[in-house]
């Protein structure tokens, strides 16, 4: 099968937009880590409802859902070209598995940060 160019702008992005749709369903549906990461997500949509965070807390907050569920799924898709490149272990791909690892650390820190500076003054 060859590939065949779009050549239509509107049709080009809206099959662009499309894939992109699965691909996130993909991520939730079957990625545990994204599972949990889009769950506490939700749950930090819910609080933000309940405790009636400001417009600007809403922007920093929804920034750090979606930085973190952005570096997950990139991490995932890192792991799984590393898993089909070297299906066994090997070294140099554990060492590059833990760097995507390591960049979805610093996105949750950074959520979390940006949570704890929204919610404790809230809470207490």
């Amino acid at each position: 099968m060859e590939f065949q160019k779009d050549n239509s702008f509107f049709k080009g992005r809206l099959k662009s937009v499309t894939y992109a749709f699965k691909g996130a369903v993909k991520l939730i549906i079957t990625e545990h880590s994204v599972m949990v990461q889009f769950s506490l997500g939700i749950i930090m949509a819910i609080a933000g409802i309940y405790f009636k965070i400001t417009a600007s807390e809403w922007l920093f907050q929804t920034l750090a859902i979606g930085l973190v569920l952005s570096v997950e799924g990139l991490n995932t898709a890192i792991e799984k070209i590393a898993d089909f490149i070297h299906p066994n272990y090997h070294e140099r791909i554990g060492f590059i598995k833990d760097i995507a690892a390591g960049a979805v650390f610093f996105a949750a820190i950074t959520a979390i940060i940006i949570g704890l500076i929204i919610y404790v003054p809230k809470i207490t």
